[in-house]
């Protein structure tokens, strides 16, 4: 935890309690708003993946650029919409429900997102689509455990299912979706844990079955979206300035967070130059003004225990440097 000091320092505006669930939250988060004056955090069942909405038309959130859904419904379909007309019977089903629906496919064709996105223009449905993660057989695979996770019933020719003929029977259940451009995250309800624990024993069996490298990897891929599930942190306030102002100081510290997990870290709180100052005397005989040079640097890496500058880093991390 103490490696991350300088994420803490630039991201998360002295909050303590963000800062330290989100270094362990940092890898699936969501963040939510709630009626109530509360900070809370609980780990749901749930997946993320780099695919994001097709359109920026099914866009529900202008400022964040983001398609969020409450008890959305899932379409599932391992094959390319091509026609229009196959997806119009289950749109129908979603506008008499009055629920929201998000459609992943093999591939989506032109027409048809064209007819998806008029329906989401006109305000007659909350619906987004995008395409099946990963590539190739791994779509398939993808949007078997989609399917596992939300209790959905995946529309395949080998199985005899056809999209026409499909209707709500088929359609799976997510408690929260969001999409962006570049990922979507699918929160699941909490009725399929049974479920997705004996998928996830099943992967596990195909993996010493397994004889390619690739293969595995793909697999434990696969394992780790469907086990590791999704951070919620619910955020309250007693205003709509406060609430905003509180989630956007989460979202920082998260985004702060993962660029030190990405990129690398460097101890914070002038531990550096402190670390430095040990090693001065291995440096001496190299130094022209031996005496000079030496007292330079000697000040310079010891300055973090001066009290004036340990007071700005104290102040800059968000306490009160001068109750040192």
């Amino acid at each position: 935890m103490n490696q991350t000091n300088t994420s803490k320092t630039s991201g998360q505006n002295g909050d303590d309690w963000t800062y330290t669930r989100i270094c362990y939250t940092c890898q699936r988060f969501l963040c939510v708003e709630v009626t109530l004056i509360v900070l809370a955090l609980y780990i749901v069942e749930g997946l993320q993946f780099d695919n994001g909405y097709l359109s920026s038309f099914f866009v529900t959130d202008n400022e964040k650029m983001a398609v969020e859904f409450d008890h959305c419904k899932l379409l599932l379909v391992d094959m390319k919409i091509a026609n229009a007309e196959d997806i119009v019977g289950v749109i129908e089903v979603a506008i008499r429900g009055g629920y929201p629906l998000l459609v992943i496919a093999q591939e989506i064709d032109l027409e048809a997102l064209a007819i998806l996105v008029g329906y989401k223009r006109r305000g007659a449905l909350k619906i987004a689509a995008l395409k099946a993660p990963g590539f190739g057989e791994l779509k398939s695979q993808y949007l078997d455990d989609i399917a596992i996770l939300t209790g959905a019933t995946v529309i395949r020719e080998e199985v005899g299912l056809s999209l026409d003929k499909s209707g709500k029977e088929v359609l799976g259940h997510a408690a929260k979706v969001v999409l962006t451009k570049e990922s979507s995250t699918i929160v699941g309800d909490g009725s399929t844990h049974d479920a997705v624990q004996k998928h996830v024993t099943q992967i596990k069996n195909l993996i010493e079955q397994a004889e390619q490298g690739y293969e595995k990897e793909k697999l434990n891929e696969r394992i780790s979206k469907l086990s590791a599930g999704v951070a919620v942190i619910q955020v309250g306030a007693q205003t709509e300035a406060k609430l905003k102002e509180k989630k956007l100081r989460v979202e920082d510290a998260l985004n702060a967070t993962k660029a030190a997990v990405e990129e690398g870290v460097v101890v914070g709180g002038g531990c550096i130059l402190l670390h430095l100052a040990s090693k001065v005397d291995v440096i001496k005989d190299s130094l022209d003004d031996e005496e000079k040079v030496m007292s330079m640097v000697m000040k310079m890496t010891t300055s973090p225990v001066n009290p004036p500058v340990k007071r700005q880093l104290v102040f800059s991390s968000g306490k009160r440097g001068m109750t040192l």
